[in-house]
């Protein structure tokens, strides 16, 4: 039998150890039936028979093995070397790691009592889902295997010329065998009911690749979505410069019959970071760039990009939180939505909220001009725009009002480990002369005071202690991207020419998109000086 990179068959297991996919390859098959015509199909080791299995078993047979399997080497890859738990004939009594990644499985036969030896199974794990792949090898190659599992010694001994690794050295199909690209449920949903036939074999000129395993049969149509995220940080200083970043996204589906290549123009005003690799590097042009790719199963995304906001931000304004004493704050919102932005981009939802992880809300009073307000025992909540009014124009929103929170009860900590390094004792005087009170800021007084022995956040919050207060605003824009990067659906060219559908979509929303208290403390980046 001539050396190559052949396979006998595929299974994929679920969570539950049963079999959801599995494929036959006949024409292999029937090469090893043939060359163990021609073999001893029997090696006896000690009290044991182990024969040559030379039919393929079912997938309830499979699957039992495996189970039992996992049962005896402890675990789904097993120990990967001999401990006082491995038996004779497990792939632990090798004493070698790479058994558990190439293991070996017993098909037990009733009704003549023999243990039937399935190896080597390649297993491959992603997500919920074992991968099984037997690869076509040797019978010798299958009897010195065996011979290795029921050795005394172990089989990477000093002295040892035969083990396990120098067997799989000489198998291209173990060592030259890749990673599988298409793991998709959906397109092995449909594998699965559709099965394979003549009709999925490419043409003879075209090579399939590796990302489109499966030719798709059905109603042929495209789908391209844009998903924008914006990040900013909103000081409302002279001296910090307000930051605002959009990360994006182009997701693709093409159901398309065949092994077409797809094209479309695209703007030369985004800064490209990776494509797919079934697309092609694009040349750029004077203001524009060409995308070509020939497109894999199911959803994925052909690109991702970072981008200016052309349109300014969606959402600008100031945030100020002041404390009038320990345990009352009075805040004022003033922003403005859309400023500047047109139909067809439609805000279908903002929220500001304002996290208070180390203080817990009592009340609030106040009234905002659009909107309505919630609180929680660590936040307040308000909803400018909520879910079916969606915002087409520019407003104004003003939120002014007062918060209550719980008495403060800082927990003391020793000088070293204090949150901001070393603190004055509380109990230390604060010089103020009675008769020049005005010359004292009171909010520097309770600031200092409540900063005393403070305690970071939670992990969820790094930055947020009293001194780094701020409000985070999320929102979702539909109808156009931030970035000016749209594709035109009519642009979309096709090749072989097929009548398919194509429709475009964007979707824009926030990430960390904070508005720093412009009272308070907050962190920046600095400039760099050149």
């Amino acid at each position: 039998m001539t050396g190559g990179c052949s396979i006998r068959a595929i299974w994929i297991l679920n969570r539950l150890d049963a079999v959801v996919f599995s494929r036959r390859f006949p024409v292999v098959e029937k090469r090893w039936r043939g060359t163990c015509k021609s073999e001893n199909e029997t090696s006896t080791e000690g009290d044991l028979n182990y024969r040559v299995f030379t039919s393929l078993p079912s997938d309830s047979e499979l699957a039992a093995a495996f189970v039992d399997r996992k049962r005896r080497e402890g675990s789904l890859r097993g120990f990967g070397v001999r401990v006082s738990q491995s038996a004779e004939g497990s792939d632990s009594w090798l004493d070698d790691p790479i058994t558990r990644h190439i293991i070996g499985i017993y098909i037990n036969k009733e009704e003549d009592g023999d243990r039937n030896v399935l190896w080597p199974l390649i297993l491959h794990t992603k997500g919920h889902y074992v991968i099984l792949v037997f690869p076509l090898v040797e019978p010798r190659h299958l009897k010195a295997y065996v011979t290795l599992c029921n050795r005394s010694d172990c089989g990477n001994a000093v002295g040892v010329e035969d083990s396990i690794s120098s067997i799989l050295l000489d198998l291209p199909s173990i060592t030259g065998y890749g990673t599988p690209l298409d793991l998709s449920f959906p397109n092995i949903i449909s594998i699965k009911v559709n099965g394979f036939s003549q009709s999925d074999l490419p043409p003879a000129d075209l090579k399939q690749p590796a990302w489109k395993p499966y030719l798709y049969r059905g109603r042929q149509r495209m789908l391209f979505s844009v998903h924008e995220t914006v990040h900013a940080a909103m000081y409302d200083r002279d001296e910090i410069p307000d930051s605002i970043s959009i990360s994006g996204q182009i997701n693709c589906r093409a159901d398309l019959e065949g092994l077409p290549d797809v094209s479309f123009p695209l703007k030369d005003h985004i800064e490209v970071l990776s494509f797919h690799p079934c697309a092609q590097v694009p040349e750029k042009g004077i203001d524009k760039q060409a995308v070509m790719f020939s497109p894999p199963l199911g959803n994925f995304v052909l690109m991702r990009y970072e981008a200016v906001c052309g349109l300014g931000p969606p959402i600008k304004g100031f945030y100020q939180l002041s404390m009038v004493s320990e345990d009352k704050g009075d805040f004022l919102f003033k922003l403005r939505l859309m400023d500047g932005y047109k139909s067809p981009l439609t805000m279908e939802f903002c929220t500001v909220t304002m996290p208070f992880p180390m203080r817990r809300v009592v009340s609030f009073d106040g009234t905002p001009s659009v909107g309505i307000v919630s609180t929680t025992d660590h936040s307040v909540e308000w909803k400018i725009v909520m879910g079916g009014r969606g915002l087409t124009k520019s407003i104004e929103a003003t939120f002014p009002g007062k918060v209550q929170f719980a008495p403060w009860k800082p927990k003391k900590l020793p000088p070293s480990s204090s949150a901001f390094g070393s603190i004055a004792d509380e109990d230390s005087d604060i010089e103020t002369d009675g008769n020049n009170n005005s010359m004292v800021n009171i909010d520097e007084f309770l600031m200092e005071k409540m900063s005393k022995d403070l305690q970071p956040a939670d992990l969820e919050e790094p930055f947020c202690w009293h001194a780094y207060n701020y409000a985070k605003v999320s929102f979702k824009i539909v109808g156009a991207s931030l970035s000016g990067i749209s594709i035109d659906p009519k642009s979309v060219s096709i090749y072989p020419a097929v009548k398919a559908p194509v429709e475009f979509s964007t979707q824009v929303t926030s990430g960390d998109y904070i508005l720093w208290n412009t009272l308070g403390r907050c962190p920046s980046a600095a400039a760099t000086k050149v």
